[in-house]
C-alpha cells in the first residue's frame, strides 16, 4: 500500500515509475468507494489520476502553484496532499468537500473554485504576482471537461500571453465536455489529436503560447517527461494531455456522460444504490419541452453543457435534432444566442441551473431586457434544496433576476401551473421571461391556472381571511397552505395568497389588505436581501401594517444540512408561526 504512506506531494517524488502506477490503482479504488457510496463526480477523477501523480512528482508543491479548473477533477490532488481519509474512511466522506477549497487546505488549494473556465484567469493573477515579487515558482492552470468553451478561458489565455512569462497551462483534453463538446475550438483540439500535435492550425499557439502534446495522457512517464520539460519554462507553454475520461472503471468509459457525476451505485452494475423517489421537476421541464417542439417548430431548448438537468440523454437530443442547441459551458454566450433567436422569430427556451445563471447578468440585462427579446429562461435548482457546495449555492437568483427591468418573473407553485406559465411565456411577443422551476417534491394541481399573465404583476387569492396574509412564492407555496392551516388552529383565519410574479408587486390587492389586515408575511426559498419579501415590506413601510418576510440570510453556505438551515432562518413551519402568532400578540 503506498497511498497511506502518503502525506504530502513531496512522498510522491521517492516513488519509482511502477510503484506510481500501483498508487494510481490505490487512488482509483479511493474515488470508486467515494462516489459509489457518497456520490460525486466519477469520469473527471478517474481520467486525471496520472496527470495529478505525474504533476505532483514534477512540480514542488505547494511553492508550485496548481489551479484547477471548475476542480470536480481534484479528487487524486486531495488524496495527494493529506486528505485521502476522505476517499478511504466511509465515516469521513463530508470532511472534505468535492472541490478547491483553501477553507479546507490553505497551503494546497488556491481557490475556491466550482464554476467552469475560470483556472487561467485565476491563474494569471498568480503569475503578475509572482511576477511583481521576483518569485521563481512554476503558475500551473489545469483546465478540461469542455471548459475551454467559456469566454472567461479564452481572457485568460489572452492575458497570459502578454504577460510573457511562466504559466503553465495543462490541458486535459478527454474529448468530452460534461456530456459531448461543443463548439469550433474542439474540432482544432482533434486536428492536433489526429496529428500528434503537429497540426498548422493551432488555438493555443494562435493565443500566443508555446505547445506541448502528449498523445498518452494515461502514461505517468510519458507525462513526467513532458513536464520535467516545462518546469521553470520562462514564458507561457500549453501542455496538451490526451486522456481517457473514466479511465480505469469500464462502466465510467463506456458510459461517459452517465458517469460525469453519479448518486451512490453499485460498483459492479452501475445501478443507483436507492432506488428513484419519484418525479423530479426539471426532468418534467424537460419532458414538457419535448412534446411542445412537437407542436411548435419555431421552438429551440438550449442547454449550456448539462442537458441532463432537464432530462436531455444523447437519445432525446437526437430525436430533437435542430430545435436542441447545446452552446457548451458557455452561459453568456447562450443568453445573447436566445436574444438573437428571438429576434430572428424563433422560441428559444433556455434552461441552466440558478448557479450558473449568475454569471450572465450583463447579458440578461443588455443582451436580452434593454432589447425586449421574447426569449424564455428556465431557472432549475433555484432552492434551498438544490446544490449546498459554496460554489453552487442556488438561492440568489431572486436579488439577481427580479431587479432587473423588462424581464418578467414566475413562479410556479405546481406542474399545472407551470406548464400555464411555459406555454403563455413562449407564445408571448413582448417579454424576456425567466421561470423559477420549483426544486423540491413536485405538487399537482387541478386549479384551473390563467393561461395568459401578459397582465403584469397580478397576484393570486386562494384563501380569503383576515388579519394576517401569507405571501408565499414559488415552491414556498405549499409551504404556505400549512402555514395557513396552523394559524387556524391558533383561531387565525388567514389569507393565503400565491404572487405568481417575482419581478413586481401587486399594488391593487397590497393596498386592499391594509383595511382588513395586521401582518403581511412573505415566505421565500431563496436569500431574504435584496429579495421578493423586502420588496413588499417597502411599500408598507409608512403604513399601520407590519411586514415579516422569510427566506434565507445572506451567507456563504457550504455543505449545508437542509434541515439544519431551515431551522437557523426559523424557516419550519412551526417557527413561522410561533413568530407569527408573537408579532400578533
Amino acid at each position: 500500500m503506498y497511498l497511506e504512506k502518503i502525506s504530502s506531494p513531496k512522498d510522491v517524488k521517492a516513488l519509482s515509475i511502477e510503484q506510481m502506477s500501483a498508487l494510481a490503482g490505490e487512488i482509483r479504488e479511493g474515488i470508486l468507494n467515494r462516489v459509489s457510496n457518497h456520490g460525486g463526480h466519477v469520469g473527471p477523477n478517474l481520467g486525471i489520476t496520472e496527470a495529478t501523480i505525474a504533476l505532483t512528482y514534477v512540480f514542488d508543491v505547494p511553492e508550485d502553484k496548481i489551479v484547477f479548473d471548475v476542480s470536480h477533477q481534484i479528487y487524486p490532488y486531495k488524496m495527494l496532499t493529506g486528505r485521502a481519509f476522505g476517499y478511504v474512511d466511509n465515516a469521513r466522506f463530508d470532511e472534505v468537500s468535492g472541490y478547491s477549497s483553501p477553507a479546507e487546505s490553505p497551503v494546497y488549494d488556491q481557490f475556491e473554485v466550482g464554476h467552469t473556465s475560470t483556472s487561467v484567469a485565476l491563474a494569471s493573477g498568480l503569475q503578475k504576482a509572482r511576477d511583481m515579487k521576483g518569485g521563481k515558482e512554476n503558475v500551473i492552470a489545469l483546465i478540461g471537461d469542455g471548459s475551454l468553451s467559456g469566454g472567461e478561458a479564452f481572457e485568460g489565455f489572452d492575458m497570459a500571453a502578454e504577460l510573457g512569462t511562466n504559466m503553465i497551462v495543462v490541458v486535459n483534453d478527454n474529448e468530452m465536455s460534461i456530456a459531448e463538446n461543443h463548439g469550433g475550438l474542439y474540432r482544432n483540439l482533434q486536428q492536433l489529436r489526429d496529428t500528434d500535435g503537429q497540426a498548422e492550425c493551432n488555438f493555443f499557439k494562435a493565443m500566443g503560447f508555446d505547445y506541448l502534446y502528449v498523445a498518452e495522457g494515461n502514461d505517468i512517464a510519458a507525462l513526467i517527461a513532458a513536464f520535467e520539460k516545462v518546469k521553470g519554462i520562462d514564458h507561457p507553454i500549453v501542455v496538451h494531455i490526451h486522456t481517457e475520461k473514466g479511465h480505469g472503471y469500464p462502466l465510467a468509459v463506456e458510459h461517459k456522460e452517465a458517469f460525469h457525476w453519479h448518486m451512490p451505485f453499485d460498483l459492479k452494475t452501475g445501478k443507483l444504490k436507492v432506488a428513484d423517489s419519484g418525479e423530479y421537476f426539471p426532468v418534467l421541464v424537460g419532458k414538457y419541452l419535448v412534446e411542445k417542439a412537437k407542436t411548435d417548430d419555431k421552438l429551440v431548448a438550449v442547454s449550456a453543457a448539462v442537458p441532463g438537468s432537464i432530462g436531455f440523454g444523447p437519445e432525446i437530443r437526437q430525436q430533437l435534432g435542430a430545435q436542441h442547441v447545446d452552446v457548451g459551458i458557455a452561459e453568456e454566450e447562450a443568453v445573447a444566442m436566445i436574444s438573437g433567436m428571438a429576434k430572428g422569430g424563433l422560441h428559444p427556451v433556455f434552461s441552466t441551473y440558478a448557479t450558473f445563471i449568475q454569471r450572465t447578468y450583463d447579458q440578461l440585462a443588455q443582451d436580452l431586457c434593454v432589447n425586449s427579446n421574447p426569449a424564455v429562461i428556465n431557472v432549475i435548482g433555484a432552492s434551498v434544496f438544490g446544490m449546498n457546495d459554496i460554489t453552487h449555492i442556488c438561492f440568489f437568483d431572486i436579488p439577481m433576476l427580479s431587479h432587473i427591468p423588462n424581464l418578467v418573473f414566475l413562479a410556479p407553485t405546481t406542474y399545472e401551473e407551470f406548464v400555464a406559465m411555459e406555454d403563455w411565456a413562449i407564445s408571448q411577443d413582448k417579454y424576456p421571461v425567466a421561470v423559477r422551476i420549483p426544486e423540491a417534491l413536485v405538487a399537482h394541481s387541478d386549479e384551473a391556472y390563467d393561461t395568459d399573465y401578459s397582465q403584469l404583476n397580478k397576484f393570486k387569492m386562494t384563501v380569503k381571511g383576515n388579519t394576517v396574509a401569507i405571501v408565499a412564492l414559488g415552491d414556498f407555496y405549499q409551504k404556505g397552505e400549512r402555514v395557513v392551516a396552523k394559524l387556524k388552529e391558533h383561531g387565525v383565519q388567514a389569507t393565503l395568497i400565491n404572487p405568481r410574479f417575482v419581478s413586481g408587486l401587486d399594488e391593487d390587492m397590497l393596498n386592499d389588505l391594509k383595511a382588513t389586515h395586521q401582518l403581511v408575511v412573505t415566505l421565500e426559498d431563496g436569500c431574504i436581501d435584496g429579495g421578493f419579501g423586502e420588496r413588499i415590506s417597502r411599500y408598507y413601510g409608512s403604513s399601520n401594517v407590519k411586514t415579516l418576510n422569510f427566506g434565507v440570510e445572506k451567507k456563504l453556505y457550504d455543505r449545508f444540512d437542509v434541515n439544519q438551515l431551515l431551522k437557523d432562518n426559523k424557516l419550519t413551519d412551526e417557527q413561522i408561526v410561533d413568530e407569527i402568532m408573537a408579532t400578533l400578540k
